[in-house]
């Protein structure tokens, strides 16, 4: 009895400071996947596959509002005193540029490969976190209607460097797609999102298959993004782990971002090629090609590692 009393002591303060929020469309109740909640400060998270998000007002003390957006959505901005327990969000379809082909198409077609570029040295990569999103432009074969059916995405699972205090796979990847606006990722285009999981033993690339997605290049191209939303529990759903760590500074204790496995192998092979980044909780989620200009201090840029070389395969239709 002692032990079950200790217990309840212990358990009690976490049930009154963390709470579920589901997120939901305003039409049909239904929950949004995948939904990003912005802290405001630069930090932020992600809505499991039913939109729920746990809130914990003891992990999160300097935090007083919250920013809730999702594809197709209007952006809804609550206060957390008190936290509801339901989030619905209005839908926005203006927000999305037009889907180029929305059916699949027929007749002849040549296929088309696209090397991705990859490698092993851990010190050469990107290390994904959730504030992160990373991504490469994609062009029409020839000027010819052109479908993704493959993405080929470069991944390093260090299995050279296996250390502890890494976290475990599988991690759970988001891929999106931006119109192509003069030379930066512009408005999304409204393919739906592919979500999918790299397990522990991927490494080098990972084949994802699209090809049911019906994503055709339109003639001024598209940028297609990686995201990682975080790692998976036991039945492969998105796990609401920690995203950030607390570390003690000279300014205080500092929230840093925890980085996800696996890492992003970022190459000096392909210099005419440019890679655009962004902080998705900061800086009005500006995109910003990745050279001096981001970050002049940045390991990778000062040893020309400055592209994420995504590679895919092609269906490039004769008309």
């Amino acid at each position: 009895m002692k032990l079950l009393r200790y217990l309840f002591i212990c358990i009690l303060p976490v049930c009154i400071t963390a709470q579920n929020i589901v997120i939901v469309d305003s039409l049909n109740n239904e929950p949004i996947p995948f939904a990003t909640i912005s802290f405001g400060n630069g930090l932020g998270n992600f809505a499991d596959d039913d939109g729920m998000f746990t809130f914990s007002a003891k992990k999160y003390t300097d935090i007083d509002s919250l920013y809730i957006s999702a594809m197709g959505y209007t952006e809804k901005a609550i206060a957390i005193d008190p936290v509801p327990e339901k989030v619905r969000l209005r839908q926005e379809v203006s927000q999305l540029s037009e889907v180029v082909v929305s059916a699949p198409k027929e007749g002849k077609f040549k296929t088309r490969k696209r090397k991705a570029t990859t490698h092993s040295d851990i010190f050469a990569c990107w290390l994904p976190t959730v504030e992160s999103e990373v991504a490469v432009l994609f062009k029409r074969t020839d000027g010819k209607p052109t479908q993704i059916a493959r993405l080929l995405l470069p991944i390093n699972a260090e299995t050279q460097y296996k250390s502890k205090g890494k976290g475990a796979f599988p991690t759970l990847f988001r891929i999106q797609f931006y119109e192509n606006k003069g030379g930066l990722p512009g408005m999304q285009i409204g393919y739906e999102e592919v979500v999918f999981s790299i397990p522990a033993e991927a490494d080098k690339v990972f084949d994802l298959n699209v090809a049911e997605k019906s994503i055709f290049i339109p003639e001024n191209g598209l940028f297609a993004s990686l995201q990682v939303l975080g790692y998976t529990n036991k039945a492969g759903r998105l796990a609401q782990t920690k995203k950030y760590r607390e570390v003690k500074t000279p300014r205080g204790v500092q929230k840093i971002s925890t980085s996800f496995r696996p890492l992003l192998p970022f190459t000096k092979e392909t210099p005419t090629q440019k890679t655009y980044v962004r902080r998705i909780f900061f800086n009005n989620k500006k995109w910003q090609v990745f050279d001096k200009t981001y970050n002049k201090n940045s390991k990778l840029i000062q040893t020309g590692h400055r592209n994420y070389n995504m590679g895919a395969i092609f269906k490039v239709y004769e008309n």
